[in-house]
């Protein structure tokens, strides 16, 4: 109340309080409800900045994280999933576009770019041990669970570093844990927060990275040296604008995890205990109870019997475990860990009960959130690494790369970028689908080859090369193409013949 209704209440008491319900009456109606503070909604809020919270909680949800993909089956599956949805068994794929100067394709000069790349593909970072596939998951993996991860690209060379690439291409790329950039490093006056150094504008320009992970307890564990970002790959979750740090993919449900974590572990050891059979002798009524009676051992075996003393009787203790409602309330819980996390329910419980229809339904809505985190991981990370090494390919002195004349250089760097597409349930109905969009030119035979994970050049060549083998060996089989127009031909001659035959017919019955 204010200081007139508390004035107002000493002489007129019902008068205040028709003043108070009015002015809460307003207070309700000149905002959202949502916004009101009450018994039944606490009205939580969130007023820091964006790096403020980070630098708060992020380091924490980091490590939290952690233990979880080491301890913790269904995170682990989650983390799983989601690198066989963005990145798969073969990498980003990148299908060069060069073209010429009237807009055409240089399929040859395309050829041999996705050829070395294949080949620097083989061992792309600077310790060697990885190919360019294990090297996106293991960041993938990183930049979800850490909630970033970084990278340098190391360009040209560099003291006591040999490129471990065979192919002369002086290029490799140094995967770093988000834990070489320390979150504790901020400095005013050089405009450095969370050890990222930015200009009047928010634009980062320089990274200051540890000489040495901060868990080693040798070297330099608290020296850093500045790298341009120019020559840094960041790629992170960021969730609000101006946020420099991303936080982890299991931010929203990590307390659900945990608490999924330490139920299912309670209810699996409550069913090992009643999984051991235990019973009790009664011996008449409480009254009669003797604390120097001795007690009888009974030691149990398999087809054994026993004599009880008068007035004993053996009754066992009842087990209520496993607990029947379990997977139900497991399953619900993962439906809302899946709904925080882009992934399918399906897919992390293993759960795929339904019909088709339902099935599809799934895997269409879940399709969109695998291309939004593909876009995110190709701009962030594919991308800039394909054309840093194109760049560096041009100064290979092993294998020089020649470029044709007509080239239009400004497409030199162009390229396509997908990762694994949505699977088939039924490869019958997928198919029928596609031949029905391409035949009514609203699909192209590329796009179908992409959706399938192939890249449409090479089904192009390999086919071709299959049709010549077989005519050439007199092994046609029903899908060469020239059967197609044979049966067609075929067709057409029956139908003539028919229509020449009903003709005749029907001149003879007129004659």
């Amino acid at each position: 109340m204010g200081w007139l209704n508390d004035a107002i209440v000493s002489v007129a008491p019902i008068w205040a309080l028709k003043r108070e319900a009015a002015r809460q009456s307003y207070e309700n109606i000149k905002g959202y409800e949502a916004a009101s503070q009450s018994r039944t909604h606490k009205a939580k809020k969130e007023t820091r900045g964006a790096n403020q919270a980070v630098f708060a909680a992020g380091k924490s949800l980091r490590e939290q994280a952690r233990w979880l993909d080491e301890n913790h089956d269904l995170s682990i599956g989650i983390l799983d999933r989601m690198e066989e949805r963005v990145v798969g068994s073969q990498g980003i794929v990148v299908e060069p576009q060069p073209r010429d100067l009237d807009g055409n394709i240089l399929d040859d000069l395309a050829n041999e770019l996705q050829r070395r790349f294949g080949n620097w593909s083989l061992k792309p970072d600077v310790t060697g041990r990885y190919s360019r596939p294990e090297l996106e998951r293991l960041a993938l993996r990183t930049a979800l669970r850490d909630g970033e991860v970084f990278g340098q690209h190391i360009l040209g060379r560099v003291p006591k570093l040999i490129h471990p690439n065979e192919q002369g291409t002086p290029y490799s790329i140094e995967a770093l844990e988000p834990d070489f950039v320390p979150f504790e490093l901020n400095d005013v006056a050089k405009r450095i927060r969370q050890g990222l150094e930015v200009n009047a504008w928010g634009q980062v320009i320089n990274v200051h990275v540890l000489l040495d992970h901060p868990a080693d307890k040798l070297g330099f564990r608290h020296k850093t040296k500045p790298i341009a970002k120019s020559k840094m790959l960041h790629l992170g979750l960021f969730k609000r604008l101006h946020q420099l740090r991303g936080v982890s993919l299991f931010h929203g449900i990590m307390t659900r995890l945990g608490d999924i974590k330490d139920y299912e572990e309670s209810e699996r050891v409550a069913a090992r205990i009643s999984a051991a059979l235990a019973f009790v002798i009664k011996r008449g009524s409480p009254d009669a109870y003797n604390p120097d009676t001795k007690t009888q051992d009974i030691k149990f075996s398999p087809g054994m019997t026993t004599t009880l003393a008068p007035g004993e009787d053996i009754d066992t203790l009842e087990s209520n475990r496993p607990n029947v409602h379990l997977v139900d309330f497991r399953n619900g819980q993962l439906k809302a860990a899946a709904a925080g996390t882009r992934g399918s329910y399906s897919s992390i419980s293993r759960d795929y009960d339904g019909s088709y229809s339902s099935q599809r339904q799934e895997l269409v809505e879940q399709d969109e959130s695998n291309r939004i985190m593909q876009q995110w991981f190709c701009a962030g990370w594919s991308r800039p690494v394909y054309r840093n090494w194109l760049k560096m390919e041009q100064l290979n002195k092993v294998d020089p790369l020649v470029l044709p004349a007509n080239l239009d250089i400004n497409t030199l760097f162009d390229g396509v970028y997908y990762g694994p597409t949505m699977p088939w349930i039924d490869p019958h109905k997928e198919a029928k689908g596609w031949q029905a969009m391409i035949a009514g030119n609203a699909a192209t035979e590329a796009e179908w080859a992409r959706a399938r994970g192939r890249n449409p050049a090479e089904v192009k060549r390999q086919r071709k090369r299959e049709v010549e083998y077989n005519r050439e060996n007199q092994m046609v089989t029903d899908n060469d193409p020239t059967n197609g127009e044979s049966n067609s031909e075929e067709n057409n001659a029956s139908t003539n013949s028919a229509s020449s035959q009903r003709r005749a017919n029907r001149a003879a019955r007129n004659g």
